[in-house]
């Protein structure tokens, strides 16, 4: 048995806009200057359109519902233009041609920067929905009435047809107005990118945008991203942000990651987020401050897991489940004696091989590659590469331990183009 199908009908906004409209007694009203939509979740539906008449000097807004047929022309069911009232913008709802033909857009499936060429339109039942953003080269050449000529050209010589480019709606993140970037959905979209990704994107932006687009973002998607932004850039960012906003973001970053950025901020700055910190981070970060940047100090963490040696490996996993979000090393965990010296490390790997009712002294490897609170950067770089960790712990002159470096925070400081 048959199933009857709604056909599909597709439009562009390049072939809508410029379109005469025909009132009910067939009398030209006037002419499309842009669409109305209202953005809602999965597709923005059109509302409307704005024309100019050469009766009225401001533009008109003619409402969807009066629209009876978009053939060559628009027919509508309204006799005048005397019918019709200026347009009055919507919560929510904005001008299509305005806020997004020729912007830039982020393209969240592809984590790239794109412009709007044309807007591809499906109309239904229901109304006219977006559902592509055209950003290929045959949009182009579409607005300016010339993709048959083209198409006839390289069909014939070439037997070859310029592709469409489209993105799905779904994956279409604006960048240019601030009312679709405080849209509930700028959040989730840009929170699909990956942060390195999404500081790639924000470092290509003018400095307007990529203010407006971080602001967008939550607290979490802020802290990930900022951490794999450039430094500058980094500093340009927090430094649009009131304090207290600033240290929501920064304290969702690792510990050596905030240091280093509230390091370079002016000094006015970095202490009044400090101020708005809570306490115990910001007392972390100080004490991170106190030590240079290329020495050992400067370069460690103090997010870390550590237990004694008596620990069972079920009471270590139990806590390592409970703090692995908040802790910036992950793969080792260390065991230190009541004096907080450093006695041995075991990986996350053998620890999770390890029976549950083992100790932890009794599993750890003694032999611990470790630096001093004063080495420099390149004996930390000679034990990375000697010894093949991901991290290694940081002890004082009585061998407490103080941190531990991850191999990224050397990265930053060695090789700055690799690290971020």
């Amino acid at each position: 048995m048959a199933i009857n199908r709604e056909p599909q009908v597709f439009l562009f906004l390049s072939k809508i806009l410029g379109r005469n409209i025909i009132g009910a007694t067939g009398e030209a009203l006037g002419r499309v200057y842009d669409l109305t939509a209202e953005f809602i979740e999965p597709y923005p539906i059109v509302t409307g359109i704005i024309f100019s008449s050469a009766q009225k000097k401001k533009p008109l807004f003619l409402p969807w519902k009066y629209i009876l047929d978009m053939d060559m022309s628009i027919s509508v069911s309204v006799k005048s233009v005397t019918e019709l009232s200026p347009l009055q913008l919507k919560e929510g709802e904005l001008l299509l041609k305005d806020a997004l033909l020729d912007k830039q857009v982020v393209d969240t499936y592809g984590a790239k920067i794109r412009r709007v060429n044309d807007l591809q339109f499906l109309k239904t039942k229901l109304g006219l929905h977006l559902v592509h953003v055209d950003v290929g080269f045959r949009g182009l050449i579409r607005r300016v009435g010339l993709i048959n000529l083209l198409d006839f050209i390289l069909q014939g010589l070439f037997d070859y047809k310029l592709t469409n480019h489209f993105i799905s709606w779904k994956y279409t993140q604006p960048l240019n107005s601030p009312d679709l970037l405080r849209l509930n959905i700028a959040q989730n979209r840009l929170s699909q990118i990956h942060p390195a990704d999404l500081a790639d994107i924000l470092e290509e932006l003018d400095i307007k945008q990529r203010a407006a687009v971080f602001q967008a973002l939550d607290v979490e998607t802020a802290a990930e991203t900022l951490e794999e932004t450039d430094p500058k850039v980094q500093v340009s960012l927090i430094n649009d942000l009131n304090s207290e906003k600033a240290s929501d973001i920064i304290e969702e970053m690792s510990l050596s990651e905030a240091a280093d950025l509230i390091a370079d901020l002016p000094k006015a700055k970095a202490e009044g987020i400090l101020k708005e910190m809570e306490k115990d981070i910001a007392d972390d970060v100080k004490e991170l401050l106190a030590h240079p940047e290329r020495e050992a100090g400067g370069m460690m963490t103090t997010s870390y897991l550590s237990f004694s040696p008596s620990t069972t490996v079920k009471e270590a996993l139990e806590k390592f489940r409970s703090e692995a979000a908040d802790v910036d090393v992950v793969y080792y965990v260390y065991v230190t004696d009541e004096n907080e010296r450093l006695l041995g490390v075991i990986s996350l790997r053998d620890l999770i091989l390890a029976g549950e009712d083992q100790q932890l002294g009794d599993i750890m490897d003694e032999r611990v590659i470790f630096v001093r609170l004063d080495d420099k950067d390149d004996v930390i770089a000679e034990q990375f590469a000697k010894y093949a960790v991901t991290a290694i712990p940081v002890v004082d002159e009585k061998e407490k331990m103080q941190g531990a470096i991850i191999f990224k925070n050397l990265l930053e400081i060695v090789a700055p183009e690799l690290g971020k």
